[in-house]
């Protein structure tokens, strides 16, 4: 999927640095991942440590990590699968708001494609309802669905808006494709709430941060991803078709420095990492500033291509590579 802010690049960049700063012991560790997006930090050190906490307040993210971190033995999921694929088109709420030749005039998916969408999500609802599937496989199937979806989407990359006309990738009919999850002895947790809040009620061992770096909130980006995984009946709001969406402190240039503050504050980690880079609403100093009040801090530093969701000559940056900063406090 993709994603701002995605940290598949520099997933393996992350999990050297935090082994090699917090020992090879990692088995005997919690990690926990407090803004975990679709769940690609959390999942690379899902087998590596006892227990990984992933967290979002995003919905279709809780999704993704309650399926990828939740989920941990293995379960029959081919036949549910197969009969999703199987389904006819349903012209519901997605088809009617969010998909060409609907009443909305939204062209998100194509008119079959957002059919099919309808009718996989009613009937993964319907299991649910009657008790044909379990929590578990709900979430697998939700998540299957979520990412299916945004495979064929009719975007540039995020849901801010829509094309124009239908791009090839988004003009093929959609296949729901299986979220296949890695098997863990040991269990997991994932929560869907208020980073500031929830570091209140939770301690372990390695911390990982990978806040919103700018303005641009998440739940305006995926509201459709939202809407898919809730289903739920809403007035669209504009020619974007935006539902009601959570505002972050860490999107406001004014107060996101409070909240990392308070954050780190009331953290009960004692290795705390924090992913920013040089085009974030903090600066490197700010943070240093705030880290070191609260013990040992070091800084390392990775290039890497940045995430283009347009075209180069609307950015405001417009360079074609940044320099992620990975800020390392041994609290004290």
């Amino acid at each position: 999927m993709n994603y701002i802010g995605s940290k598949h690049k520099l997933s393996n960049f992350i999990f050297e640095t935090v082994a090699e700063t917090c020992g090879d012991n990692l088995s005997q560790k919690t990690f926990c991942d407090l803004f975990a997006g679709t769940g690609i930090v959390g999942r690379n050190f899902k087998p590596h440590v006892k227990q990984v906490i992933a967290n979002d307040v995003e919905y279709y993210s809780y999704v993704l990590n309650r399926n990828y971190i939740g989920n941990h033995i293995a379960f029959d999921y081919e036949e549910f699968i197969n009969e999703l694929n199987l389904l006819n088109g349903k012209k519901g709420f997605i088809f009617q708001n969010y998909s060409e030749g609907g009443k909305a005039g939204r062209n998100y998916f194509t008119s079959e494609n957002g059919q099919k969408i309808d009718a996989a999500r009613t009937q993964i609802e319907e299991w649910k309802k009657a008790s044909k599937i379990t929590e578990d496989q709900y979430y697998f199937l939700l998540a299957s669905l979520l990412e299916s979806a945004d495979k064929v989407a009719n975007t540039a990359s995020v849901y801010g808006a829509y094309l124009k006309h239908i791009k090839t990738s988004a003009a093929k009919k959609i296949i729901i494709k299986p979220a296949v999850f890695q098997e863990t002895t040991n269990s997991h947790q994932v929560f869907q709430q208020d980073s500031n809040e929830l570091i209140k009620k939770i301690k372990g061992d390695i911390l990982y941060l990978d806040p919103p770096y700018n303005a641009r909130q998440y739940g305006a980006n995926y509201h459709l991803l939202n809407t898919i995984a809730k289903y739920d009946t809403f007035v669209p709001k504009g020619k974007t078709g935006l539902r009601d969406y959570y505002k972050s402190d860490w999107c406001r240039t004014g107060e996101v420095l409070k909240s990392f503050g308070e954050l780190i504050e009331k953290a009960q980690f004692p290795y705390i990492f924090l992913s920013y880079n040089n085009e974030g609403l903090m600066s490197q100093k700010e943070v240093q500033t705030v880290m070191e009040s609260f013990g040992k801090y070091t800084l390392k530093t990775k290039k890497y291509q940045r995430f283009k969701a347009d075209k180069t000559e609307n950015r405001n940056h417009k360079a074609s590579e940044t320099f992620e900063y990975l800020h390392i406090l041994e609290k004290s």
